[in-house]
């Protein structure tokens, strides 16, 4: 008998779970750790912040839905993991062990490293949806009263497809409303040109999202750090190679939407062997921590060597394809384990994303997400929305049903030739 554990009941988490009930034996049991008791589909929130999806929309109840699928749920949140020990020291005092452990937490949300920064200071959010909620309520007061926005991702910023989607959205919205000409918008971001996300870009992104850009009116400024923010005020470092500051931007707002740095969360942060100094969790190419070989880990929380050198810190993003595909591997690992053999199972790492403008969107496939590629495409087209749309419905009802990946999901990614899993030699 083996106890697994699973911290973290996000996007990853939960789909992880749900992987590793097939590699499980009669006797083994299955345990999932949350902060919380609801899921939520994480890119609806743009959507949520505009006020095109009502939070119940997107929220899912995980436990009868685990308690279906035999898995013990605890939504009371860990307070520390202490790998020596192979226990986790729940938020309750309590102790949870394992035999083998994935952490799959997401990041914590760095706010505090930037004055002003985040929604408890003088920005919004749409990081989580009690963010995207308020963000709402935010927007609707700018219609209200409109003004100039700010929308971006600072610096040390890993996840930029979600501002790109929220500034472009929110052009689209306020089209609707014939408010678009009172609104000026500036978009401000980390990364040395628009479109690299994080990647150095993939397929023409480049192009295509300053081509969008200027066509809607949107101004940028690249290679920004931010400095502080005030009630209505934004300091902003333009800066060059060397860590030089080219130029300084004092930016009015009335509304403004910026994403922040992430960081490892509290529970793993600082364990020495198991995070690199940014509380990410180090791992091998079969997703196990090299100092601690009964702990894996998927998504976010994974610590990923920056593309780069950049003038302002970038972080590489983890996309949810990529991280599909790591959930994927760690389940075969775990499960080979189990069975008394050794990993063996690679990740691709391959990225596919949908990125929804409002009317408009733009696809791309990098395989893999990290350069240098074997395929390297992005297009633009309305098409894009409605797929994204429909991906959206697709997966809470993947949640809801206690599913991995369908055999016809997996059918269709076969037949396009994109594989969550690296052929490798046994």
């Amino acid at each position: 008998m083996a106890d697994i554990v699973v911290l973290g009941a996000g996007l990853g988490g939960t789909i992880m779970a749900y992987e590793l009930i097939d590699q499980l034996g009669p006797d083994d049991r299955l345990t999932l750790i949350g902060q919380e008791a609801r899921f939520h589909f994480v890119p609806s929130n743009p959507w949520v912040a505009i006020g095109w999806r009502e939070r119940e929309q997107i929220e899912i109840d995980l436990a009868p839905v685990l308690a279906r699928r035999n898995v013990r749920f605890l939504d009371q949140g860990a307070k520390r993991v202490h790998p020596q020990d192979n226990r986790i020291e729940m938020n309750t005092g309590e102790d949870v062990t394992y035999d083998y452990l994935v952490v799959a937490t997401g990041p914590e949300l760095a706010f505090d490293e930037i004055p002003g920064l985040g929604p408890e200071g003088e920005t919004n959010s749409i990081c989580h949806v009690s963010h995207a909620v308020k963000t709402h309520e935010a927007f609707e007061a700018l219609a209200a009263k409109p003004g100039p926005i700010i929308v971006g991702a600072v610096q040390g910023a890993s996840c930029f497809g979600p501002a790109y989607e929220f500034a472009l959205i929110l052009d689209t919205e306020l089209r609707r409303r014939k408010l678009r000409d009172k609104v000026p918008m500036t978009f401000v971001t980390a990364e040395p040109y628009i479109g690299h996300l994080g990647l150095d870009g993939v397929g023409d992104t480049k192009g295509l999202l300053e081509s969008e850009f200027r066509n809607r009116h949107i101004k940028w400024i690249t290679n920004a750090k931010v400095a502080s923010v005030a009630a209505g005020a934004m300091k902003v470092e333009e800066m060059a190679d060397g860590g030089v500051v080219a130029r300084t931007h004092d930016l009015p707002f009335s509304f403004s939407m910026m994403l922040p740095a992430f960081r490892g969360v509290a529970a793993v942060r600082g364990i020495e062997g198991l995070t690199n100094p940014r509380g990410f969790v180090l791992i091998d190419k079969h997703q196990r921590n090299p100092a601690f070989p009964n702990i894996f880990a998927i998504g976010v929380c994974v610590a990923i060597p920056p593309i780069g050198p950049t003038p302002v810190p970038v972080g590489v993003p983890k996309t949810g394809f990529m991280i599909e595909s790591m959930v994927t591997a760690t389940a075969r690992n775990i499960g080979a384990l189990l069975r008394g053999g050794q990993p063996k199972t690679e990740a691709t790492w391959n990225a596919v994303c949908l990125a929804d403008f409002g009317d408009t969107g733009i696809a791309f496939v990098a395989e893999p997400q990290i350069p240098p590629r074997n395929v390297n495409w992005s297009a633009k087209g309305k098409w894009v929305h409605t797929a994204k749309a429909g991906f959206e419905k697709y997966f809470i009802h993947k949640v809801k049903k206690g599913e991995s990946e369908p055999f016809y999901e997996r059918l269709v990614m076969e037949r396009l030739g994109i594989r969550k899993l690296k052929e490798t030699a046994d």
